[in-house]
């Protein structure tokens, strides 16, 4: 998906993201705007904050406008009562979002090329969907002939500080992973409000 300009985006949205933009400078960067405009703007309107919150997911995620919409108007549809949990787990669920999740890449634009381009395989088979859904018990690992890659060279160091979410298990000396439940929002823990996003698509 193409985003245009990272630090652009993350400005007009009032939040970082993208990983790139994820740092201590930007985030005082934010916060000295925020406190400009506070003064000079009028507050947004109700359905300009919806759209604004839609955008932080989609841009997050790095997905597409109709896949976004797919996202959530089925879990509109078919889970009404739990719509945000459900549109959460989707995303979350997502093959190269669990990949990044994993630190096997840096970025979920890294991980899905790295999907991508066949690197990644799901109960032992090879899966070039990035969108691919994953469901507990798959096992997610890396195909054999891309172990020795420079690709997957600083893997080793870079998980010593990874934080793998609780819904996946990881055995870092076989470099496998496990998807053990379902994905749970906690509060405080995303950069957009998914209720907001199920109301602006409930209009």
């Amino acid at each position: 998906m193409i985003t245009g300009p990272k630090y652009k985006i993350a400005r007009k949205l009032g939040a970082p993201v993208f990983e790139k933009t994820q740092t201590q400078k930007f985030a005082q960067h934010l916060e000295r705007r925020s406190r400009v405009k506070k003064g000079f703007s009028k507050p947004k309107s109700e359905y300009a904050f919806q759209h604004n919150e839609k955008q932080k997911a989609r841009m997050v995620y790095g997905v597409s406008e109709k896949q976004f919409v797919n996202y959530v108007k089925g879990a509109i549809e078919k889970k009404a009562s739990r719509a945000v949990a459900a549109i959460y787990e989707a995303l979350e669920l997502r093959l190269d979002n669990a990949v990044a999740r994993l630190g096997l890449a840096t970025t979920r634009l890294a991980a899905r090329q790295m999907v991508s381009h066949g690197h990644i395989t799901v109960n032992g088979k090879k899966v070039t969907i990035p969108s691919y859904k994953l469901s507990t018990g798959d096992v997610i690992g890396i195909r054999k002939g891309s172990l020795e890659k420079p690709l997957f060279a600083s893997f080793p160091e870079r998980f010593k500080s990874m934080i793998i979410p609780t819904w996946l298990g990881f055995d870092a000396t076989a470099k496998v992973a496990t998807v053990q439940g379902m994905p749970k929002m906690e509060p405080g823990s995303t950069l957009f409000d998914l209720g907001a996003v199920v109301e602006f698509y409930s209009r």
